[in-house]
């Protein structure tokens, strides 16, 4: 199976050893110069605002003790405050001024479809392995509007995507190859169909305004040049007209005129198409291209493209007074589309001066819009275009220019390897998440099953219990070892499948070893509480230090996908959430039991409002529904611990106040340059641009697709819901409930529990991944409390009735 992921039979470029991802791989004092923009430090105005809103949350919820808590907690004398010599504004570093940087003579665009770091070897690719060696590289996720029923991106999808900055496509439900442009007087040409073109995307969710690359270089005074039928894509203007159009760059001429020029090597494209035209015959007439390319076909493609980059870098102009080719000219490379029946990541390649100033280094690139170290999108291709001209970005572009890493010294080849291992991840991903998730739930309802039988039969009598108790901490562990398994490069092994299952469990065994091992496995709330927090404590780390788990995780976002880079996805949320709540309780639990409920109460309110923060902060979370759930669900614990009640009224204020939260936050955001934002103050740019109604109809679509065609997830949900009420809740063989004798032991576990249903449910209505939030979270709260209660079972007396006595002889005397 391993050769199946290898670009397509190509060989790999020699690592050295197992490949991690560049994230993971930083030294200390390695990071980009772009870091202060990706993780900003915490304002202290910031910080006291929240802390205000948290006290009159409180004060409001009825918590006692609270308000006390909160100010001692104010973030007194935090570095970054507001004012502090040398320190940046709310979110971090401005931009520097135009007339501060150096800007490129020239913008060149090489787009090379299908070209993934696989095909790349010092030997077939020299002028490829040069640019690797001379500037930045990353993988390029390369998504756009696919066509129906399939989930890759035709190459006109590409270079429209490219022309508007924002996810295009075309009609028909093939991968047609870009037909030629028409002529036009003095060497220009216009792209046919424009028009048909233009109106399909305006009918698409993402509504891209074809030609924004185009129209705003021509509007600036630069010449534009196209080379190729798919580079006439990319370079036309709103009209679908070129100024300058050639069949190759030797017809194209002296390039020294032109300011933007986008070149084709389209070898791949035409290897996959079988070589044919759009008027062609085609190799399936429903779809117009082959499924896979075989090795030597692809080999000579990518040399074929390979030579095209060569020449144009011949052909660069000097800068002035540099005796070098192409010293002023940024060189943008990409492989803007897939050429396989399988989306892959793609080559990304930027050599020269830089939008930001200076010149991009040997290394890896990154985005704000990613935040990760060798991972860029295509629409950040459009941005770092419109950068380095010196022009305005528009408000429909939404990518964010390429930013250039620390200088790195490491061999092409190490370079070249690493990134087709995060390809190779990606594929291996996208072949065991469905299989996994079958498995998985599978597996949980079976455990469900037998737990019952143990619970409400009594079978198996105590070492059943004991079995029982053991397994529900390992399956609450699993969630998060889901994440941690990325410690682990598993998808390079053989038999991912077997490997990915093995390294879950082996970290799940882990954390139940320390969970069952200690002093505090007595309680019943002990395991709980272990397993809890190191869930919590996992994924706050890792949305504060890059969020690198969750990328390529079965559990969490693929880059291929690019429905999202960084922060809490949807599961991540639901299981951070749900742990933290729980290991909440479990605390709570603890100072309560020694009269410190005051502490308790001041703890728990501290760490969930750090815990609701980080989850909506831009620099780390960035999570627009998850701040309402989660905001309700700690109130609803701090209520029902402080022995308050959960009234209409308490909970419409709390989902106000997260409204709110998050809102500010989202305003916060939006208030920087628009380069800097993360998708929260995109947002508000939309509802500004009337937009908004479009994203959130997307959102809700794809919340309700995910609920109704995601049936294994929702009959996770139902059977754990049902194991919960009608098994653990209800009185069995044992005596009274389960779950009523864990309560007995330990009060603040109802809240706990209680808190994290609501935030699941709330979330399931707020965020677009539908039934997997609650399907996650109760794969965490449900175990954990399984096996708080045969814990609790084991400490209480059983209570079940005697046998009825003999009545006692009757006194009476016999009748007659």
């Amino acid at each position: 199976m391993a050769s199946a992921h290898r670009g397509h039979g190509t060989a790999r470029p020699a690592t050295g050893g197992t490949a991690t991802r560049p994230a993971l791989r930083r030294a200390a004092g390695t990071a980009p110069a772009a870091a202060s923009l990706l993780r900003p430090p915490l304002p202290t105005a910031l910080l006291m605002s929240l802390t205000a809103l948290l006290t009159l949350l409180c004060v409001l919820l009825g918590v006692p003790g609270a308000s006390t808590s909160f100010a001692a907690a104010g973030p007194a004398g935090t570095p970054g405050a507001p004012g502090a010599p040398g320190v940046p504004g709310a979110f971090g570093a401005g931009t520097t001024g135009a007339s501060a940087r150096a800007l490129p003579g020239k913008v060149v665009i090489v787009g090379i479809p299908g070209l993934e770091w696989s095909d790349l070897d010092r030997e077939r690719t020299p002028n490829l392995w040069r640019l690797v060696g001379e500037g930045g590289s990353a993988s390029m996720s390369t998504r756009a509007v696919p066509p129906p029923e399939r989930g890759i991106t035709c190459p006109v999808a590409g270079w429209l995507t490219v022309s508007a900055g924002q996810r295009a496509g075309a009609p028909g439900a093939g991968c047609e190859p870009p037909r030629p442009p028409e002529p036009a007087p003095g060497g220009g040409a216009s792209v046919p169909g424009w028009a048909e073109l233009s109106a399909f995307n305006a009918t698409t969710s993402y509504r891209p305004v074809l030609g924004q690359l185009g129209e705003l270089a021509a509007g600036a005074g630069l010449k534009v040049a196209a080379v190729g039928p798919g580079a006439a894509l990319a370079a036309a203007n709103k009209s679908g007209k070129i100024g300058k159009y050639a069949a190759s760059i030797e017809q194209l001429g002296d390039l020294s005129p032109y300011g933007l020029i986008v070149v084709e090597a389209d070898d791949l494209t035409r290897a996959w198409t079988g070589g044919r035209t759009p008027a062609g015959a085609a190799d399936d007439p429903a779809d117009g291209t082959t499924d896979e390319m075989t090795g030597q076909a692809r080999r000579e493609a990518v040399a074929g493209a390979d030579r095209v980059v060569g020449a144009v870098l011949d052909r660069l102009p000097p800068s002035p007074g540099t005796p070098s080719p192409g010293t002023g000219t940024t060189v943008l490379l990409g492989g803007l589309a897939d050429t396989s029946a399988a989306p892959h990541l793609h080559v990304a390649i930027a050599r020269g001066p830089s939008p930001g100033g200076g010149t991009y280094a040997r290394g890896y690139l990154t985005a704000t819009s990613t935040r990760q170290d060798g991972l860029v999108t295509n629409t950040d291709l459009t941005a770092t275009a419109i950068g380095l001209l010196d022009l305005k970005v528009p408000h429909g572009v939404v990518g964010r220019p390429w930013l250039g890493d620390a200088p790195s010294g490491e061999p092409v080849a190490a370079t070249a390897g690493k990134l087709a291992d995060d390809d190779l991840a990606s594929q291996v991903l996208r072949e065991v998440r469905g299989p996994f998730f079958a498995v998985f739930v599978a597996v949980q309802i079976l455990f469900y099953l037998l737990a019952a039988v143990a619970i409400r039969r009594g079978w198996g009598g105590s070492r059943a219990l004991t079995a029982v108790r053991a397994v529900a901490v390992v399956s609450g562990a699993i969630a998060v070892s889901t994440f941690l398994a990325q410690l682990v490069p598993w998808w390079s092994l053989p038999a991912p499948m077997v490997w990915v299952i093995v390294t879950i469990l082996g970290f799940a065994c882990a954390v139940a070893g320390v969970a069952l091992a200690g002093p505090w496995r007595a309680h019943p709330l002990g395991p709980l509480t272990v397993v809890a927090a190191v869930t919590s404590v996992a994924l706050l780390a890792d949305v504060m230090t890059g969020s690198a788990l969750q990328v390529n995780a079965v559990t969490g976002y693929e880059p291929v996908t690019g429905g999202r880079f960084y922060g809490f996805s949807n599961i991540a949320f639901a299981v951070y959430s749900a742990g933290t709540i729980l290991a909440l309780a479990g605390i709570a639990q603890w100072l309560i039991s020694r009269g410190r409920r005051s502490l308790a109460l001041a703890v728990c309110a501290a760490y969930g409002g750090l815990a609701v923060f980080a989850d909506g902060w831009p620099a780390w979370g960035a999570d627009f529904g998850g701040v309402p759930a989660f905001l309700v669900g700690v109130a609803v614990f701090l209520i029902l611990l402080s022995g308050g009640r959960v009234s209409p009224l308490r909970l419409v204020l709390v989902g106000l106040a997260g409204g709110l939260l998050i809102g500010a936050i989202a305003v916060a955001d939006w208030l920087r340059p628009a380069e800097q934002r993360t998708h929260l103050g995109a947002f508000v740019q939309q509802v500004l641009d009337g937009e908004a109604w479009t994203v959130v109809g997307r959102k809700f679509g794809a919340m309700i697709g995910v609920t109704v065609g995601n049936w294994s997830l929702s009959l996770l949900t139902l059977v754990a819901l049902a194991f919960l009420f009608l098994v653990l809740d209800r009185p069995s063989r044992w005596g009274a409930s389960a779950l009523g004798r864990a309560y007995a032991l330990a009060p603040a576990l109802r809240a706990g529990l209680i808190g994290a249903l609501a935030c699941a449910l709330i979330g399931f209505l707020m965020n677009d991944s539908g039934i997997a939030i609650p399907a996650m979270a109760l794969t965490v709260a449900v175990p954990l409390t399984l096996a708080a209660c045969v814990r609790a079972v084991r400490l209480s007396p059983p209570t079940t009735p005697g046998r009825p006595s003999v009545p006692a002889a009757s006194t009476a005397p016999p009748s007659p």
